[in-house]
């Protein structure tokens, strides 16, 4: 069966559609791998950790190391300090070093097709709005919220409906500027575009430069 062309509606900052655009296929109308996008997500998480956590060794525990009572005659279990990893106050066995290393690895067209996997899942659930003229707003809130109840992205009480991703084709400082205070919502650019981001994101927003920038990189 012939695949379907991936086509979404382009809408003026004023929530008008003007026009339609061709996503392109290879991107958003690929195979949808589910094991691969959450091996995507798993690997980009634990990328995001840094050991923290630090326990000391018995070694490390401040204090006497004098023998806490003589070898033999007293009927108890022969010990030394009383830093053992047995006794309250004492050092900790085998607890977290702080030089743990989370890194993991994924091939370049692993998380490629995992990439193109979230977005053609996200096409294919209505998720996608591609939106023109944003570049050119004044960069201040109020004008990113009056975008987004445009769009039909905001409930009556003027908050945010869901999470949405506004996807920049590179440092767009007006758009920044105006988005980065609104609750719910994130801006990523097109080159460091993830799968974790596209699954998390709720609704993506594309400028139509973004999906030319998208092209520019992977086609």
């Amino acid at each position: 069966m012939k695949e379907k062309v991936p086509r979404v509606n382009i809408f003026t900052i004023a929530g008008k559609k003007s026009d339609q655009i061709t996503l392109p296929s290879k991107i958003f109308a690929a195979k949808v791998n589910n094991q691969l996008m959450a091996q995507a997500v798993r690997v980009y998480l634990s990328n995001q950790r840094k050991a923290g956590a630090k326990a000391k060794t018995r070694a490390e525990v401040s204090g006497s190391g004098r023998k806490i009572w003589r070898q033999k005659g007293t009927g108890r279990a022969r010990h030394g300090d009383q830093y053992a990893p047995i006794f309250v106050g004492g050092g900790v066995a085998h607890g977290p070093t702080g030089s743990e290393n989370y890194q993991l690895k994924m091939s370049k067209r692993m998380r490629q097709q995992a990439l193109f996997s979230a977005l053609t899942s996200k096409f294919k659930d209505g998720e996608i709005i591609v939106v023109k003229g944003l570049a050119k707003i004044e960069p201040k809130t109020k004008e990113m919220e009056k975008i987004m109840k445009n769009l039909k992205l905001k409930m009556k009480n003027d908050k945010v409906k869901l999470k949405i991703l506004v996807v920049l084709p590179e440092v767009v400082e007006n758009v920044m500027r105006a988005a980065r205070n609104i609750e719910g919502v994130k801006l990523v650019q097109a080159n460091t575009l993830n799968t974790y981001d596209v699954l998390n994101g709720g609704k993506l927003i594309f400028m139509k430069e973004s999906i030319d920038k998208l092209k520019e990189i992977w086609i």
